[in-house]
């Protein structure tokens, strides 16, 4: 039974790399890893604090040989894998980047690391791969059954801390969160309630996603939750990595806090009348902002992650 495993989370970075020929760079799983024989893009965890960005040109070197440059951001997406074997079930949120060769000589990275194998591959001969199914997914292949989905997504904390190296807590959170527009053009923002950071600072809605949950869903289950409006998602516009080493919050101790961030455009096509149902939460205002109002905002007065999404979504 898969519901009695133990549940992990983790936030990993992966590499989307063809060749002039079309080809594209795999890895295989070695038997030091959860799924041997399996065949994925390389990367692979993010570290504490460390820029996606960073984690796949890290990973893709170490397990093939090669220096890449990141392109673009492809895609994100979730799943879920139970590994029974290890006692355990893992939730993990990847970011799909596409990556160009700039050095670099391919080689096997067999050893103590969990990959062994790295290789170029056309589409047809990928197809016939055992392969990840978000390595198939990323490549537009038929979904592959090498990965075992628990029965269901069990339980685990929307908050979870644990003591770090230097003895002070540290958290790692992947979060998904809209530049949201109406037809009027109006961008919608919330408030943040005074006892968690930035406190009193406008900030995007939209917020952590739950264990198991794509973060498109948990978006627009966010969206509902802290302004009562129902959204229709449009496109990806990046991921913000950001870490406050100290960061103070209603726990009441300081949390050495890592934020990996997604962020959609969002149109809400029959705005409702705004109400916030978190009450006693980390929202406690939202309100719609005309672009001039938008733009005369001081930059003190947004979030960082919200200053960086409205500047990519070209609003201010």
């Amino acid at each position: 039974m898969t519901t009695l495993l133990k549940p992990l989370r983790r936030i990993a970075a992966y590499a989307v790399c063809a060749d002039s020929s079309g080809r594209v760079l795999l890895v295989r799983a070695s038997e030091r890893s959860g799924t041997p024989g399996a065949w994925s893009l390389p990367g692979g965890a993010v570290d504490h604090g460390e820029d996606p960005n960073h984690t796949v040109v890290r990973e893709t070197a170490a397990e093939t040989g090669l220096s890449v440059a990141v392109s673009d951001l492809a895609d994100v997406l979730a799943d879920m894998r139970a590994l029974p074997d290890r006692g355990i079930t893992i939730h993990t949120d990847r970011l799909i980047y596409r990556v160009a060769v700039r050095g670099g000589t391919l080689a096997d990275r067999a050893g103590e690391r969990p990959t062994d194998l790295a290789r170029w591959y056309t589409l047809d001969e990928a197809r016939e791969l055992p392969l990840r199914s978000f390595t198939a997914r990323a490549l537009g292949l038929p979904a592959s059954s090498t990965d075992v989905v628990p029965d269901e997504a069990p339980e685990f904390p929307s908050f979870y801390a644990v003591p770090g190296p230097d003895g002070l807590h540290r958290a790692q959170r992947f979060a998904a969160y809209a530049v949201c527009t109406d037809p009027a053009g109006r961008v919608l923002l919330t408030r943040v309630s005074d006892g968690y950071p930035g406190a009193g600072c406008w900030h995007l809605p939209g917020g952590g996603t739950d264990y198991g949950e794509q973060p498109g869903a948990a978006l627009i289950r966010e969206l509902v939750e802290e302004t009562g409006q129902t959204g229709r998602l449009v496109e990806l516009l990046g991921v913000a990595s950001h870490r406050d080493a100290a960061s103070l919050g209603p726990e009441g101790y300081p949390i050495d806090w890592h934020g990996v961030r997604a962020f959609y455009r969002v149109v809400v096509d029959k705005p409702n009348p705004l109400t916030v149902a978190d009450v006693g939460g980390s929202t406690c205002e939202a309100r719609w902002f005309g672009r001039d109002e938008l733009a005369a905002l001081p930059t003190h007065r947004l979030t960082e992650v919200t200053a960086e999404a409205v500047h990519a979504a070209r609003l201010a």
